[in-house]
């Protein structure tokens, strides 16, 4: 079994620099073009080797992405509850430059690399890890060859740490997230993962989106 885990294309937040978590921001302009080529590039793999099926987050950037993919492959869009990005509580909204002045305390605990410090009204690092590995391994279980996997930048990040180990070398020596102590996904981009072990053949790669 082969998963093809997508990040979304840019949101209006991810232009503003503003936290999302899981508020429902829809793509910006260039996010559309990113889910368009990334669209394109699943109808040749699709073209080559047919895949079986189309996750999504059911967030609407997430969404709006893979519904790009699945008018190409002509294929439904299915969602997965736990495959939402990580609930910020208190951050979400607001400007990732304003975040220390406006919540110092939580921001200074986030920042202490803490997995089980829960952001007030959202949730932990460990807790988004488990939900993520736990919607991965769920989807890895299905009885078809591959899958296409739309979500977010944290939850697939977190979700390959726990599955993986952070000293696993792809993932130890690639840039950081802001905040965090995982790997840093692009917009639109694909990283590959096989089953059964799992084993990571491709992380974040953009070379669809060059043009």
């Amino acid at each position: 079994m082969i998963q093809y885990l997508v990040r979304h294309g840019q949101s209006v937040s991810n232009v503003e620099e503003r936290v999302q978590g899981q508020e429902d921001v829809g793509l910006s302009d260039l996010g559309r073009r990113q889910a368009a080529a990334v669209a394109e590039w699943a109808a040749r793999l699709h073209d080559a080797t047919p895949v079986a099926e189309i996750w999504s987050s059911p967030l609407i950037r997430a969404h709006d992405t893979a519904a790009a993919i699945g008018a190409r492959l002509r294929l439904p869009v299915r969602s997965l509850g736990d495959l939402a990005e990580l609930h910020a509580g208190i951050f979400q909204g607001h400007l990732w430059a304003d975040l220390e002045a406006t919540f110092p305390e939580a921001v200074a605990r986030w920042r202490s690399g803490d997995a089980d410090y829960c952001i007030p009204g959202g949730e932990s690092r460990s807790g988004l890890a488990a939900r993520g590995r736990m919607a991965l391994e769920h989807l890895a279980a299905r009885d078809v060859p591959s899958m296409v996997i739309v979500a977010h930048g944290g939850i697939l990040t977190a979700a390959l740490g726990s599955l993986l180990g952070p000293s696993h070398p792809v993932l130890a020596s690639a840039a950081m997230r802001p905040f965090t102590k995982l790997p840093s996904l692009a917009n639109a981009s694909v990283s590959v993962l096989e089953w059964p072990g799992p084993v990571l053949h491709r992380l974040n790669d953009t070379g669809h989106l060059e043009d």
